[in-house]
């Protein structure tokens, strides 16, 4: 997978794709001003919706080594994936997107309900996966994140195909994911409730940890879960 960088064509960045970057930007500072993430770590990124006829898979995504405070709409990547060729593609004479893009695309290949994903190293999340623990259903709100459990997905080094790969078996049944000794992972349908499923895992952790503290916390049992998840799919309002 690797990337092959295609030349710019100059053209301005299209509204609705400045709209999105422009809305990238606003949950990155606001990811930073929360304290989620230190210095420039972490990324967020959003799919571009696909009117054209081939087979592709584009996401805007922010990019690598930059603060957030400098960030300006035409800085935030296009990554292209051909699916029917496997290359994957940006604009050379910009700049390079975050070192994670690999996962941001495996995340996206694997769950068509994911339009936007928010990587962070928040404290108490990259402390469990520090850990080497997935999260387990203490809490009923751990559905949140689509399942039982909140998993761990094993180190591999960050911007590597092995970490790709183990997000991607993680997002085929799951909506976030812990990554050992880096951090969480967290996607949704749109970029409000991905930063909103960040906090409440953050939450969720800091919860776990605390528990660990007293012993081995209680949990709740499949069928308890099972119930939880089924009234999730009617909770709330539905639409939007």
């Amino acid at each position: 997978m690797s990337p092959k960088p295609k030349k710019s064509d100059d053209q301005k960045m299209p509204k609705e794709q400045k709209k999105l970057a422009k809305e990238i930007i606003k949950h990155s500072l606001y990811m930073k001003a929360k304290g989620l993430t230190p210095g420039h770590s972490g990324n967020v990124s959003a799919r571009v919706p696909n009117d054209n006829e081939v087979e592709t898979l584009s996401f805007l995504i922010t990019p690598t080594g930059m603060p957030y405070e400098d960030l300006k709409p035409k800085d935030i990547v296009l990554v292209t994936h051909n699916e029917t060729t496997g290359e994957t593609s940006w604009d050379e004479k910009g700049l390079a997107p975050s070192s994670e893009w690999q996962f941001h695309l495996s995340a996206y290949q694997a769950n068509s309900a994911v339009n936007a994903l928010v990587h962070t190293h928040s404290n108490f999340a990259t402390t469990i996966a520090c850990a080497n623990l997935e999260i387990p259903p203490f809490h009923y709100m751990v559905a949140a994140a689509g399942g039982k459990i909140i998993p761990l997905v094993p180190y591999a080094i960050f911007g590597s195909k092995k970490l790709s790969d183990g997000v991607a078996k993680a997002f085929k049944n799951y909506k976030a994911c812990l990554m050992a000794h880096h951090g969480l992972l967290t996607g949704e349908k749109n970029l409000a409730k991905a930063m909103e499923l960040t906090e409440i895992v953050e939450d969720l952790a800091k919860q776990f940890w605390a528990l660990k503290q007293l012993g081995e916390p209680a949990l709740l049992s499949d069928r308890q879960m099972n119930d939880v998840i089924k009234k999730f799919q009617t909770y709330g309002q539905q639409k939007g």
